[in-house]
C-alpha cells in the first residue's frame, strides 16, 4: 500500500511541475514597455551656441609705446570718446610743441610780410623812382653840356651809367613790392610754409592723441589683455569691447535641418550657467551659405528681452522650434524599429503577445515622435531594450510610462 501512495505521489509531482512548466512557458518573456499618449507635440532643433553683441571692437595701439594707464577694467560700460589707455607721449607732446612753434613763426612772418615788408618796399620803390627822374634829368643835361663842349666824354658816361643803375634799381624795387603784395611770389610762399606748418602741427597733434586710446562707440569692456608698463605693440589687441543694444545667440545646426528652420522661428534658450532661468529667441539670419568642411548652417537669434545674468561670449543651448501639433499622438523615439526594407514599425503588447504594427511618423520631438497612423492611444509598445519578436508572448517588467512633449508655443502652428 505504501508502495502505490509514494507512486501516486511522484505521479502528482510530475504532472504539476509540467503543469507548472507550461504555466512558466506561457507567461512569455519579460519585456519593458512605454505608452502611446496623445497632447501637445513640439518639433524642434537643438544646438549650442554663444551669446554676441551687434559689435565687437579690438582697442589696439598703432605705434610702439609703453603703457602709462588703463583705466578701465573688465565689465566696465564705457562711452563714446571715453580715454581708456594712456600711452607715454613725453616725445610727442614735445614734437606737438615745436609744430605750433613753427606754426606761430609761419604766422608771423606773414603778418610781417602784410604789415612791414609790404610798405618797405613800396617806400623803396617810390625812392628808386625819385633816383631813377633825377638820373634821367642829369643825364639829358650832360648830354646838352657835351654837345656845347661844357664836360666830356667821360662825363656823359658817367650820367648814362648812373641812369641805367637808377631804371635797374626801379625795376627791382617793383618786383620786391609785386612779390610782397597780397598775391605776390613771397606771400605766397609764406602762405605755402604756414600751411606747411600747420599740417605738421596737426600730425603732431593726431600723434599725440594716438597715445590715448579711446572708446570709438558706447560699449562694455569683456576682455583686457595688458597691464601698465607693458609696452604697446601695432596689432597687439589692448582691449577687447562689445557694443550695441541688441544681444544675439550665434549658433549652428547641420545642414540636414534646412527644411524645417525659418526666419521668425522661436526658440528656447538657457545658459549653462543658469540652466534653471529659460529666456526666448527667435531666428533672424540663416548664413547663405553652407560651411562645407563642417556640413553646418551658421544662425543668429535675436534676444529681445535678455536676461540680466546673460554676458558676452557665454555658452547658451538653444532649441529652435520648428513645428507644433495640439493634439498628437506621442510615442518614444526609443520604441520605434526599422526593418530592412526601411519600413518603420513598432512591437505592440496586446493580450500577452508582441504583434507588429507599421507606422506612419509626424513631427520628431527631443526623444518623442508623432504618430500619424498605425496605434491607438493608450496602447503597450515594446522597447527594443529586450528581446522579443512577432508573434512571441511577452509581459510586462513594469508598469509602462508615457513619455510627453513640451508644452506649446502661442504663435506657432505646425
Amino acid at each position: 500500500m505504501s508502495f502505490k501512495r509514494a507512486y501516486l505521489f511522484w505521479i502528482v509531482a510530475v504532472l504539476l511541475a509540467g503543469a507548472g512548466a507550461v504555466a512558466w512557458m506561457q507567461r512569455g518573456a519579460a519585456v519593458e514597455l512605454t505608452l502611446v499618449s496623445q497632447g501637445p507635440m513640439l518639433q524642434s532643433v537643438v544646438t549650442s551656441g554663444r551669446i554676441a553683441g551687434v559689435a565687437r571692437t579690438d582697442v589696439m595701439s598703432q605705434s610702439t609705446a609703453r603703457i602709462e594707464q588703463i583705466l578701465v577694467q573688465e565689465g566696465d560700460a564705457v562711452q563714446a570718446g571715453q580715454v581708456l589707455v594712456r600711452l607715454r607721449d613725453d616725445e610727442a607732446s614735445a614734437n606737438l610743441q615745436a609744430a605750433q612753434a613753427a606754426v606761430a613763426e609761419a604766422e608771423a612772418r606773414l603778418r610781417q610780410l602784410g604789415s612791414v615788408q609790404l610798405p618797405v618796399s613800396e617806400q623803396q620803390l617810390a625812392q628808386a623812382r625819385a633816383a631813377a627822374v633825377q638820373a634821367e634829368q642829369e643825364l639829358v643835361r650832360a648830354q646838352d653840356l657835351l654837345k656845347q663842349g661844357f664836360i666830356s666824354q667821360a662825363r656823359l658816361d658817367d650820367a648814362l651809367r648812373l641812369a641805367q643803375t637808377a631804371r635797374a634799381a626801379v625795376l627791382a624795387a617793383s618786383a620786391q613790392t609785386q612779390s610782397n603784395q597780397t598775391h605776390g611770389a613771397e606771400a605766397a610762399a609764406t602762405r605755402a610754409r604756414l600751411a606747411q606748418a600747420r599740417a605738421g602741427a596737426a600730425a603732431a597733434a593726431t600723434r599725440l592723441d594716438n597715445l590715448s586710446l579711446r572708446a570709438p562707440v558706447a560699449a562694455t569692456v569683456i576682455s583686457r589683455n595688458a597691464e601698465p608698463g607693458d609696452t604697446a605693440q601695432p596689432g597687439h589687441v589692448l582691449l577687447t569691447l562689445v557694443s550695441g543694444t541688441e544681444t544675439r545667440i550665434e549658433t549652428s545646426v547641420d545642414e540636414k535641418n534646412l527644411k524645417v528652420i525659418r526666419l521668425g522661428q522661436v526658440a528656447r534658450a538657457s545658459a549653462d550657467a543658469y540652466p534653471d532661468q529659460p529666456f526666448a529667441a527667435s531666428l533672424s539670419t540663416i548664413a547663405p551659405a553652407v560651411d562645407a568642411q563642417r556640413g553646418t548652417v551658421d544662425l543668429k537669434l535675436r534676444v529681445t528681452e535678455p536676461p540680466a545674468f546673460l554676458r558676452p561670449d557665454m555658452t547658451v543651448s538653444v532649441e529652435i522650434i520648428t513645428a507644433q501639433a495640439p493634439d498628437a499622438l506621442r510615442l518614444s523615439t526609443d520604441a520605434l524599429r526599422r526593418d530592412p526594407t526601411g519600413k518603420t514599425f513598432v512591437l505592440l503588447a496586446r493580450d500577452g503577445k508582441a504583434i507588429r504594427a507599421e507606422v506612419t511618423l509626424g513631427l520628431q520631438g527631443i526623444g518623442t515622435t508623432q504618430i500619424l497612423t498605425g496605434l491607438a492611444n493608450g496602447d503597450t509598445v515594446i522597447l527594443p531594450t529586450t528581446s522579443a519578436a512577432a508573434g512571441d508572448r511577452v509581459r510586462p517588467k513594469s508598469e509602462p510610462v508615457a513619455r510627453g512633449n513640451a508644452q506649446p508655443i502661442p504663435g506657432l502652428t505646425q
